[in-house]
């Protein structure tokens, strides 16, 4: 499957039971709004689905899954982030063998690396790799920059195709245009920047809060390409207060209390993580509940 990195692609959230086993049912049922909401892809194995926490069963079951669950309809891309080269060829070549159709890949982690360091990383990867790649640059939580001098070495690797946006800097969009043209596709990897990205000419939209609210998310995209602007900015104003969720370091509890609240989800995470409580569970809820009161009505926009 040729992956053409666009669209909004949700890094889904890994469901688990009151047991602490993986959720399947619960999982199926979200990939399945998301697919009927009109997303374009399906990313595995990021922050928001817990990755570090599982075991690598569990991982290659969950990729087996997924391919099964989505049955071909939008590519299935597995979520690389390892401490070492060899680790994370490993990582790509079984998440290949299991049905994947591309990877992104983080820096390595817990080491800092080089420029030098990091490029000859993903190259190693790429090289030892059919399936296409989306690098994730975010330099505020993992603290290694891929600048576009990186960039210029990487692309001379035709498999090394898109990057997930996330440095903070809005005018990076700009940046890569003016430098890369198309040849480095570009996702926003930060929820509350999703519009503006966008607008700025980014391809798609890694999502979080896409997770409780396909629809909201993938209209925002598909009326804002459509120059529908006003009507994706009304959307975007009312869903911010929900996007904000997303840049917190409970993510993963934020969105998947989001997911409750839409039926979308279980709180079930794993430890050391856990549900939240007292004052920050009820402000969670606030936002969530005002939100879910004031839901607009959307336009026709899988007709666009």
């Amino acid at each position: 499957m040729n992956i053409q990195w666009k669209g909004v692609m949700p890094a889904v959230t890994t469901n688990f039971t009151a047991e602490d086993t993986l959720d399947f049912k619960m999982f199926e049922k979200n990939l399945n709004y998301q697919l009927d909401a009109g997303v374009e892809g399906v990313i595995l194995g990021g922050t928001l689905g817990e990755a570090s926490t599982l075991l690598e069963e569990e991982k290659q079951d969950l990729v087996l899954e997924t391919v099964r669950i989505v049955d071909g309809k939008v590519p299935v891309i597995m979520n690389i982030a390892e401490q070492t080269t060899r680790g994370a060829i490993e990582a790509a070549n079984k998440a290949e063998a299991n049905g994947a159709r591309g990877l992104m890949m983080l820096p390595p982690m817990r080491y800092k690396a080089t420029d030098y360091e990091t490029v000859e990383y993903f190259t190693q990867v790429a090289k030892n790799t059919s399936l296409p790649i989306m690098i994730y640059n975010n330099p505020v939580d993992y603290k290694i920059e891929v600048t576009l001098d990186m960039f210029e070495e990487l692309l001379k690797l035709d498999n090394i195709q898109a990057v997930k946006e996330s440095t903070r800097d809005i005018s990076n969009v700009t940046r890569i245009i003016n430098r890369f043209g198309s040849r480095l596709k570009i996702l926003t990897g930060v929820d509350t920047l999703g519009l503006e990205s966008l607008l700025m000419g980014a391809d798609g939209w890694v999502g979080g809060l896409v997770d409780a609210f396909p629809e909201e998310t993938v209209a925002i995209y598909k009326l804002s390409k459509a120059g529908r602007i006003e009507e994706a900015l009304t959307i975007y104003r009312w869903f911010l207060p929900l996007l904000e969720l997303d840049i917190n370091a409970q993510l993963v509890q934020n969105i998947k209390l989001a997911e409750v609240g839409t039926g979308l989800g279980t709180e079930y995470v794993r430890a050391p993580r856990l549900p939240l409580m007292g004052a920050e569970r009820e402000r969670v809820l606030a936002i969530i509940n005002d939100s879910l009161k004031n839901r607009p009505t959307l336009p026709d926009y899988k007709s666009l």
